[in-house]
């Protein structure tokens, strides 16, 4: 690559929590993964196809959490994923026939097509097997993958050596099984950091990870270059920080571009719109209303009556907000320029959730930002590992400890709803890393080895991150806290059927099959770094 101005560095993180339930017919948590695939990641990856097929060169990095490639991998999950599918195709038929003659049928044709095409693509061009696509778009060079942590655990919380190993390394372990390769990039769940996380990134061969701007800002070293260029921790592991005005113009609904009045109104779905019998088939359990995705208007604002969405009119806001960010990303690189020895990096991560999910129009956005990068000779889409190519000197300074959640640290994840989590996790831990260290050269047989296998899945279940998030917003709380303690329970009576010698294998194949995850976990790699 030719020496550019500056780099821009966007950075998709798709993570959703485990979520599939063999023992249902069907489970309504099992939507997230459902909702994300249809508006987000194919969206995204048809999108990404198409500017690779017409040689349009771009760079982006994507980060894919262990949880979210196990259900995209998940047969049960892909099957109910199609069914999925010919229920929303079914929907959106009956409102083609609903709406014939008003205003809303041009739209409920849009959706009936967005389905059929969705499933021919998925199905057809896909065989159901999205991560090869990812891996495709990997091989061809445009797609820089990297890993995250192996159930997205808030690391510095586990207040744990071994479990932060655990995490990072289990995490990695199934991207080298996936894809075949080292990541060189660490994607840290919520961004949060602490002094010291970066000797474990090191030791499992991360050469780079992300934090938020504060992070850099506040380094134990004053930065030389602000955000603008990446920290090296003292053992050669880089810290990029997020340019804070270029990523809250792009993921801030109140004061970024997805809540402008033409965008689609994300909380406006005829799930809870229209009368509940019709509805029925298509609702949870026939009567209590979600959201179906079939979404009839847009933001308008201003607290007038929404009026009604007009796909043409948001594409063509989407390509102007494109111009709008590039411009802004030229500008600050401009300014950043004339004061710095090398090019100035902008850095912008974002849940890939954004894309297509909560931003229906983000994708369009993000293709016309590729395209319009392309374009320009003085301004190059890289990765974390592509700037280090073109920069090998680093200033050396200890980011400070930061999230990327509200105010910058970890309240949303520590807090009176949630802080009842942590003792619970601290303990199972600490239980399992002296019952490791017990086994330390005394024979294990098939049967115990499976069930400390399976105790240490439940724990690393337990740490996820979504749970202490779902308490805080309020959202499924009733289910966030039912997985916690099932898999804090689950964990307790493996370690103990172990220790007294009373495993039920039974019961202990019903588990495996319902955490369907990290095949090749070994329980004996719970300990702390030497």
């Amino acid at each position: 690559m030719s020496q550019p101005k500056g780099f821009l560095n966007i950075v998709l993180h798709a993570h959703l929590p485990f979520v599939c339930h063999p023992e249902y017919k069907h489970f309504f948590e099992e939507n997230w993964l459902f909702e994300a695939i249809t508006e987000c990641y194919i969206p995204l990856l048809q999108m990404l196809t198409r500017l690779s097929q017409e040689q349009v060169k771009y760079r982006l990095t994507l980060s894919l959490s262990p949880p979210l490639m196990a259900m995209l991998n998940n047969e049960l999950l892909q099957t109910r994923y199609l069914a999925h599918l010919h229920k929303q195709i079914e929907l959106a038929e009956k409102e083609v026939i609903r709406t014939q003659g008003t205003a809303y049928h041009d739209l409920a044709k849009f959706y009936r097509q967005l389905y059929v095409d969705t499933r021919n693509i998925y199905q057809a061009q896909y065989g159901c097997d999205i991560l090869s696509v990812v891996q495709a778009l990997q091989a061809s060079g445009h797609l820089e993958l990297i890993s995250s942590a192996a159930t997205h655990g808030f690391l510095p919380l586990l207040n744990s050596e071994a479990a932060v190993r655990c995490q990072i390394e289990t995490g990695i372990a199934s991207f080298a099984t996936q894809f075949g390769l080292q990541p060189a990039g660490f994607w840290l769940p919520e961004c949060a950091y602490y002094p010291g996380l970066e000797n474990h990134l090191q030791r499992a061969g991360v050469q780079y990870f992300f934090v938020d701007a504060h992070g850099v800002e506040h380094a134990g070293t004053r930065p030389r270059y602000g955000v603008y260029a990446p920290l090296d921790c003292g053992n050669a592991v880089l810290a990029f920080a997020r340019h804070p005005a270029c990523s809250q113009q792009v993921w801030s609904a109140g004061t970024g571009y997805p809540g402008d009045a033409l965008y689609r109104e994300y909380h406006s779905d005829i799930g809870f719109e229209l009368d509940l019998d019709y509805l029925a088939p298509y609702i949870l359990d026939e009567h209590v209303r979600i959201n179906t995705g079939i979404k009839y208007h847009r933001v308008t604002g201003d607290n007038l009556p929404k009026a009604l969405y007009q796909p043409q009119q948001a594409a063509a806001k989407a390509r102007l907000h494109a111009e709008d960010f590039i411009n802004q990303c030229r500008q600050h690189m401009a300014q950043q320029a004339e004061n710095m020895d090398r090019p100035p990096i902008i850095t912008t991560p974002f849940d890939a959730e954004l894309f297509g999910h909560w931003w229906f129009e983000g994708p369009q956005w993000l293709e016309w930002v590729l395209r319009l990068a392309a374009s320009d000779a003085g301004l190059q889409t890289g990765t974390g590992s592509d700037y280090t190519q073109h920069c090998t000197q680093h200033q050396v300074a200890t980011p400070s400890a930061s999230t990327w959640g509200e105010q910058g640290y970890s309240k949303h994840w520590l807090n009176a709803n949630n802080d009842w989590i942590y003792p619970l996790l601290q303990q199972a831990a600490a239980d399992l890393e002296k019952l490791v260290r017990a086994l330390q050269g005394s024979y294990v047989n098939p049967l115990q080895e499976r069930a400390l296998n399976q105790a240490l899945r439940s724990l690393l279940l337990a740490q996820a991150s979504d749970w202490p998030f779902i308490l805080q917003t309020g959202t499924t709380v009733a289910y966030a806290k039912k997985r916690l303690n099932d898999h804090l329970a689950r964990f307790h009576y493996l370690l103990e059927s172990v220790q007294t010698n009373a495993i039920n294998a039974r019961y202990l194949s019903a588990l495996e099959i319902l955490d369907d995850i990290f095949p090749a976990i070994d329980f004996r790699d719970f300990q702390a770094p030497i």
